[in-house]
């Protein structure tokens, strides 16, 4: 099975985005190859490009912070497993502290360095980092591998608490939506969201052997998908049969 996510509101939108890119970056960092340091690099600015938004840090806490009211709500259930509701409580406190305890704007110590932000700046120019564009850039390449992958550790751990504070409220977010058998009627699919709840996220499941590939919109209000066919030249067709996916909704 393929799994599809989709975000329903743009804070969403941005947490995924940030999941992506950090685990683009743990899959470099333990490399030692210069290129691969230079991509982890790139990804390490494209995670500030996508967190320089002011209000992302306070979005971050307010949603821990409302997960865990949400969470301290169950207290009491003889259905909830005490300790494992505790374990939880425990890691979004941890993750709140972490992240209030950032000083300023997330990624503030990494854009205060002008070396830094000197290779961010030509980083994204076709060619822009060549050896006669920034020396110091190119030197840095040439030591060993162990001293750039500690530096880039060093330079990763200033956005630990966001990337755990992401993966967290994601984590908690998808196990509160239960995969549903559904049947698309040639190929396309329009469903109405129950009111009285916020949808955030919409996970859909199909089987990789259909090489069906989904078009996916919605709303707070309505969600909609459109199943395409992709051929071996990989140009995607409108299908008019009846296909069954797993279709779940979290919020």
């Amino acid at each position: 099975m393929i799994l599809y996510e989709y975000p329903l509101q743009e804070r969403i939108r941005t947490y995924l985005r940030l999941e992506h890119l950090f685990m683009h970056l743990q899959q470099l960092l333990p490399r030692v190859d210069a290129m691969d340091h230079h991509f982890a690099l790139a990804t390490l600015f494209e995670i500030l490009e996508v967190s320089t938004r002011a209000d992302l840090k306070t979005d971050l806490l307010k949603d821990l912070d409302k997960q865990k009211h949400a969470l301290d709500s169950y207290r009491g259930n003889p259905a909830i497993a005490e300790a494992v509701l505790d374990e939880v409580i425990g890691h979004l406190d941890q993750c709140f502290e972490a992240l209030n305890s950032l000083p300023g704007k997330i990624g503030q110590t990494l854009t205060e360095s002008d070396w830094l932000m000197a290779i961010r700046s030509r980083i994204v120019i076709p060619g822009g980092t060549c050896g006669f564009d920034l020396p110091a850039y190119h030197a840095w390449q040439h030591k060993p591998p162990a001293v750039r992958q500690a530096q880039l550790l060093k330079w990763a751990e200033t956005l630990k608490p966001m990337a755990d504070a992401v993966a967290l409220l994601l984590k908690l977010l998808r196990d509160s939506g239960a995969p549903q058998k559904v049947i698309v009627n040639n190929g396309q699919l329009q469903q109405s969201l129950p009111q009285g709840r916020t949808f955030l996220l919409l996970r859909l499941a199909l089987d990789e052997a259909l090489e069906l590939v989904p078009e996916i919109s919605g709303n707070r209000l309505m969600v909609s998908v459109r199943l395409l066919h992709q051929g071996e030249d990989n140009r995607l067709q409108a299908i008019n049969e009846d296909v069954s996916l797993e279709l779940a909704l979290c919020a």
